[in-house]
């Protein structure tokens, strides 16, 4: 694997935790009222899929059981329609896909640093 590419999925890895951070102790219904928080994730969220994106073929087809094209795709939704973010979509990532990720980068950055 390029070092680019780790230093990319060490910025997804990051982010994806910060974005849990964000959302600790935290409900769906607290984005209806906390733009903060709203932009605190939703920003998180675009970073993890802009550093996916700039990860190169080889390794997306290394760790092909990412779903490589869903986090490109979910940043791409995020930046280009922000005056229509739906909220629990951005809850339902945050929740449900944002965990299984990072555990997933954890051990592709396990495996790269031994």
């Amino acid at each position: 694997m390029r070092r680019d590419d780790l230093i990319r999925i060490r910025h997804m890895l990051d982010s994806a935790k910060e974005a849990l951070s964000f959302a600790k102790n935290k409900s769906r219904r607290d984005l209806d009222s906390d733009r903060m928080l709203v932009l605190s994730i939703v920003k998180s969220i675009e970073i993890v899929g802009e550093a996916a994106s700039k990860v190169t073929q080889e390794t997306r087809e290394m760790y092909s059981e990412l779903p490589w094209a869903n986090i490109v795709g979910m940043r791409n939704r995020l930046i280009h329609v922000y005056f229509d973010i739906d909220l629990d979509r951005v809850w339902d990532t945050v929740t449900d896909d944002l965990p299984p990720l990072i555990v997933s980068l954890e051990k592709i950055i396990l495996e790269k640093d031994i």
